[in-house]
């Protein structure tokens, strides 16, 4: 199917963008357009005006100083995947980009254009929540916010920005030489998409959890903190019976609402949420493997 008809603007500037998206009420943002083409084709989406940010310079790149990974909003999963500088800084943000679609995906889709789309099955949400990601936002008259993963997100297809803002940058703290961290997924076949994901950042000393920060997505209408499980996994020695333990309490943080479709059902994923957060736990600390 042809997507509807709409006017087209490719703004050069993030100010020039808000401007565009102020003057236009209703129109949407493209950036990499792996989220928003297809919802024009299906016609699920309807805009009289699409404005194209893929050519602002000020939201691409790479930088990494004081500890801190500013990405931004602009930079393709390819170009996360394959830094080696973000690789030694944070390897699970390498690792999550290259488990991302295929490779003509991870060349066009971008960071920003994939958690402003939120959709359950992404990874971003998911493994930003567990690192404790902070979102730049920006708004008309050059106003700035930031927000975390979970406040953005909240729901299928749902977020906290204003129709006149642009998520400009995604900041991830860099692993301390203590942190362990993983994610896994069961993955859908065909598109790569989390069935259920969880990703997990553990404090370690010794063989001791000191502290934890884990998540789970997929499963769920937007991520989730397994605070549960993070309880649990604190203070405690890094054995298979004390994960095993923990990760059984997942279900406490899930809530009541657990997507089900023809593919997994929601009981089906309910019960692999646990299953996945053990995954990522045992690869994490090196306890198990499977």
């Amino acid at each position: 199917m042809f997507a509807p008809e709409f006017e087209y603007h490719r703004a050069n500037t993030v100010a020039e963008a808000i401007d565009l998206l102020s003057s236009n009420p209703g129109a949407k943002v493209m950036a990499g357009g792996h989220s928003l083409i297809p919802l024009l084709k299906l016609r699920l989406a309807r805009p009289g005006v699409v404005v194209d940010i893929g050519g602002v310079a000020e939201m691409k790149g790479i930088t990494i100083a004081d500890g801190n990974i500013r990405i931004g909003a602009l930079t393709t999963h390819w170009e996360i995947e394959s830094s080696s500088q973000v690789a030694e800084a944070n390897s699970l943000l390498a690792e999550a980009a290259g488990g991302i679609g295929d490779t003509q995906v991870r060349n066009r889709g971008t960071i920003g254009g994939n958690l402003s789309h939120a959709d359950p099955a992404s990874d971003w949400g998911t493994v930003l929540t567990a690192l404790n990601a902070t979102l730049e936002i920006r708004g008309p008259g050059g106003a700035t916010r930031t927000a975390s993963p979970t406040d953005f997100i909240v729901g299928p297809l749902t977020t906290t920005l204003g129709e006149t803002e642009i998520l400009t940058a995604v900041n991830v703290p860099v692993l301390a030489a203590n942190q362990r961290a993983e994610y896994a997924k069961m993955a859908h076949p065909a598109s790569g998409y989390a069935v259920v994901g969880a990703a997990v950042v553990v404090n370690v000393d010794g063989h001791t959890c000191t502290g934890a920060s884990l998540a789970v997505g997929g499963a769920v209408p937007a991520p989730v903190r397994l605070t549960s499980v993070e309880n649990a996994l604190t203070g405690k020695e890094l054995t298979f019976e004390n994960i095993e333990a923990a990760t059984a309490q997942a279900d406490n943080d899930l809530g009541g609402e657990i997507l089900g479709d023809f593919f997994a059902s929601a009981e089906y994923r309910r019960a692999m949420a646990a299953v996945e957060t053990k995954h990522a736990l045992f690869h994490a600390t090196e306890v198990a493997h499977h």
